[in-house]
């Protein structure tokens, strides 16, 4: 049965779905949709041509599709598209997208977003994301799914982040981090593989240690460019579904730079 608290303000054409529970002093627009099973906690404000999934609880003070924090903005249609069964803690911050970004802040489903961590304009967040206390993504960030960043991290606009990567706490990316890597320091440097992550969802040791080799042909030599180096890879290893994730996230776009070992790639 839906429960809305006496306090709360639902405006006229928002669409409310079976079991929705919305507390006291939360505030929902005329153009948002609450899938069923969602939890509002009190003062929760949901705003903006927004949608959220199924079974998603948002927690006190967290400020939903409210307009993107872009000044070019100027009052156009855009949207905020939040998947099922996420975890969105306190004082966390989304934004719809722009038109220049092409209008869509999207999330996956089963993300955990930590207290105080931002999704800005025209993001894509994959599926499983967990942003720990504070992480903030700058507009038109890509994270793909089980991404993990860490606490008071940060990613710069137009930046990509790999499936299985982790971000470590207080780590500023400024370029984009290849699948399964992971990223430390004040600006982001690759230190190696998310090797726990990859032991824990249960892949092959035969796919790891091809990984774990192609890893070593990519940042541990000198010869060619990045590029090239990827390519060689995947021509060598296309049997491997790890190593081709990887090779096919370098070689998808020719104007990206990506974080590395060293500073200089």
């Amino acid at each position: 049965m839906t429960e809305i608290h006496s306090t709360a303000i639902v405006e006229d054409g928002a669409v409310i779905g079976d079991g929705v529970v919305i507390g006291p002093y939360s505030i929902v627009g005329p153009n948002v949709t609450l899938a069923d099973g969602v939890i509002l906690e009190a003062h929760v404000a949901v705003a903006g041509h927004t949608s959220i999934g199924s079974g998603t609880h948002i927690f006190p003070f967290a400020s939903i599709g409210h307009k993107p924090q872009d000044l070019k903005y100027a009052g156009e249609v855009t949207y905020l598209q939040i998947g099922a069964n996420n975890q969105i803690r306190e004082h966390v911050t989304m934004n719809p997208g722009t038109v220049g970004g092409g209008g869509l802040t999207k999330v996956g489903d089963n993300c955990l977003f930590m207290m105080g961590s931002h999704v800005g304009h025209d993001c894509l967040v994959g599926n499983n994301a967990i942003l720990a206390n504070n992480a903030t993504l700058a507009g038109h960030v890509e994270l793909d799914d089980f991404v993990i960043l860490g606490g008071l991290s940060a990613v710069r606009q137009w930046s990509r982040i790999g499936t299985g990567a982790i971000v470590g706490g207080m780590t500023g990316v400024e370029f984009d981090v290849i699948p399964f890597g992971s990223v430390i320091g004040d600006r982001a440097r690759l230190a190696g593989l998310n090797l726990i992550g990859l032991k824990r969802k249960g892949f092959p040791r035969e796919q790891i240690h091809a990984l774990r080799a192609a890893y070593r042909a990519l940042f541990e030599s000198d010869e060619g460019t990045l590029r090239s180096r990827a390519e060689a890879v995947a021509a060598e290893s296309a049997d491997q579904p790890l190593v081709k994730t990887v090779t096919d996230f370098i070689l998808e776009k020719d104007d990206r730079r990506f974080c590395t070992p060293r500073s200089e790639d």
